[in-house]
């Protein structure tokens, strides 16, 4: 399933892009079922409040709140956030295929179900009161809440689902990934939703239909306040309609927005939202410079930072509101999820085909050195597809289950998959980045090509090896500023290109690039999302996250036993499996990672005692604004 680092609810839940995520209660007193639903087959399946992939949930049906909020939380205040890029388009159905989605936009939105923050791969009742699923999780019926409505008044009916889940099938990449295993929604009746499945036996269905997020029918396919008719397929700015706890009060195209909350909210009483969305009013300012955006926050514009950078981290908080403590800094663990952070390479480009070309790119990366030169030492280097979720790394070589069923690929994978362990070149001194370079010229040379007048060339056609490393981010480009001298040494000539977050997503979406930085975070229940990874079926679909271009068959297999695994041990022996697969094919330069959020705040709010376990920071979903400590600092000021 995604991970809570990348549902579009979830980052903003755990501070990620610090944003707050409206969640929902779940159901007491479950009506039972219809006939309708009865005669779906197998018997009567049983009403749930809450679904989780493997094992029991924590909170019963009666529960009063999450374990992690503060119940007697106040209300007011406003919290304003950063946000790194612009936008131009309200539509969460066509996100990422045209258009830049405005990245809070869901909060106006609900799911089906919400994640809880304290537990994993577990979802508790958001517009639907419950679900159920036979045996064989060949369906799930969605069971919608009699007083869930629109900020208009109108009822949330299965007719929005029906319309919701198409629209984003039809229109979003990724969607149409996540959900290819589900053929259809039909509504039973105004209340329920039954989505069909292409099979039994994936267990990970019937959960993660429920982070559908759900959209009005009725509004999309009205007109707007000109009399033009609404299109679902296209961006627009015009103001939407949405069920949750905020609303959009006033924005101003790609530069700021404002969400205020809905006081006649229906769910405001509802146990998940207990002790949630408490401030008054959220707004987000958007920067397309990193500096500025710090800057912003030392001025005391906006209230709270998410930093990224080692050497900002390190460096530039030496400010005095730091010293007097009116500014908090923080760090934060994740634990809810890994992530592979790397140089992605265009395999649909002939010079990345051979994989001896790219190990031989890794050997040109001296991450230590750039770690002690340029990160302050902070980091550590990624050596998995799922680094940082330790129970799903592949470690040394295969056994038990993963070694099974790594067996039935053995013809179509890398002999050392069975034979060595994985490991990334070592440098950091000038004996080994010079013996990494020598091992790099072999493997060229081993792949056709040799240095002619400091050119690497191709030996059959004479044509130069040139890479053109891509940016939208100008703070990266000290990074491969510092990748390109080792990359010349071999001959290859380097270009840096720093491009507009426009153009760089048009050129994604046509897959014009050499070499990007991309990352994919992963949740601690990998499943249906690895197809829109790294499957062959997404890997031409523009706007899908395959951005690598990976047409592997032994890589869709193991996806499919990661997707189909029956219980919790063989999940993790077939995604051991598939990330040992991943690394030997070196389709990328793993980066580096950091096991924690770091961030700097103004001290104005007011948190719980104990944060959720996998919710990182959980800024602002579980804060609230503190007019005490407020007026401290502004007397400090």
């Amino acid at each position: 399933m995604l991970p809570l680092a990348i549902t579009r609810r979830h980052l903003l839940q755990t501070g990620a892009v610090a944003a707050l995520t409206p969640v929902m209660g779940m159901a007491i007193g479950i009506p039972a079922m219809s006939s309708a639903q009865a005669d779906s087959g197998g018997g009567e399946p049983a009403w749930r409040h809450a679904l989780s992939l493997f094992g029991d949930v924590k909170y019963a049906a009666d529960f009063k709140h999450f374990d992690y909020v503060n119940p007697d939380a106040p209300k007011g205040g406003t919290v304003r956030s950063i946000l790194i890029g612009t936008f131009d388009n309200f539509n969460l159905a066509i996100a990422g295929v045209k258009g830049n989605i405005v990245a809070a936009i869901p909060l106006i939105y609900e799911n089906l179900m919400t994640s809880s923050l304290d537990e994993v791969s577990t979802g508790y009742g958001a517009l639907a009161e419950a679900a159920s699923y036979p045996d064989d999780f060949s369906f799930v019926i969605y069971r919608l809440r009699p007083q869930a409505k629109w900020h208009d008044g109108k009822p949330v009916t299965a007719d929005d689902v029906v319309f919701s889940f198409d629209a984003f099938k039809k229109y979003d990449p990724m969607s149409a990934a996540y959900y290819s295993h589900v053929v259809r929604a039909e509504k039973v009746n105004d209340r329920d939703v039954k989505f069909v499945f292409d099979g039994p036996g994936n267990r990970e269905l019937p959960h993660i239909v429920g982070q559908l997020t759900i959209l009005p029918k009725h509004w999309w396919e009205g007109t707007d306040s000109d009399g033009k008719k609404r299109d679902v397929s296209a961006t627009t700015l015009e103001k939407p309609l949405g069920s949750g706890p905020y609303r959009v009060k006033e924005f101003v195209p790609g530069r700021s927005i404002t969400f205020e909350r809905v006081k006649e909210y229906w769910g405001n009483e509802l146990a998940v939202n207990v002790g949630r969305n408490n401030f008054e009013e959220l707004r987000y300012e958007y920067f397309r410079d990193g500096t500025v955006a710090l800057e912003a926050f030392k001025a005391d514009q906006v209230d709270w930072r998410t930093e990224n950078s080692a050497k900002n981290w390190a460096t530039a908080y030496d400010f005095p509101a730091v010293s007097e403590k009116r500014v908090v800094l923080e760090e934060f663990p994740l634990r809810n999820s890994g992530v592979m952070q790397a140089f992605a390479l265009n395999l649909r480009r002939a010079k990345f085909s051979d994989p001896k070309v790219r190990r031989a790119l890794n050997y040109a990366f001296d991450f230590e050195e750039m770690n002690k030169q340029i990160f302050f030492g902070q980091y550590k280097r990624i050596s998995s597809y799922f680094d940082g979720a330790e129970e799903l790394m592949a470690t040394g070589l295969p056994q038990g289950q993963e070694l099974e069923i790594l067996e039935g690929v053995r013809a179509e994978v890398p002999p050392e998959v069975f034979t060595t362990a994985y490991s990334n070149p070592v440098g950091g001194n000038p004996q080994a980045s010079r013996d990494n370079l020598r091992e790099a010229l072999r493997l060229m040379k081993e792949a056709g090509y040799e240095v002619r007048d400091r050119k690497q060339v191709d030996v059959k056609t004479g044509t130069p090896f040139t890479i053109e490393l891509l940016t939208q981010q100008p703070e990266f480009e000290r990074v491969m500023l510092f990748y390109k001298p080792s990359l010349e040494r071999l001959g290859i000539a380097v270009s840096v290109r720093t491009i507009d977050p426009s153009q760089y997503e048009n050129r994604m979406r046509e897959w014009d690039f050499d070499i990007v930085t991309s990352s994919w975070p992963q949740s601690l229940s990998p499943g249906n999302e690895q197809r829109e990874f790294w499957g062959t079926k997404a890997a031409d679909v523009p706007g899908s996250r395959n951005i690598l271009g990976i047409k592997n068959p032994a890589i869709d297999k193991l996806i499919d036993r990661v997707i189909f695994a029956k219980n919790r041990a063989e999940l993790v022996a077939a995604t051991k499996a598939l990330d040992r697969v991943l690394l030997w094919n070196h389709y990328v330069v793993p980066q580096w990672n950091y096991p924690k959020l770091r961030t700097a705040r103004w001290d104005r709010f007011g948190r719980p005692a104990e944060l959720p376990k996998y919710g990182a920071s959980g800024f602002p979903a579980v804060w609230w604004y503190d007019a005490d400590k407020a007026n401290r600092i502004a007397k400090r000021s």
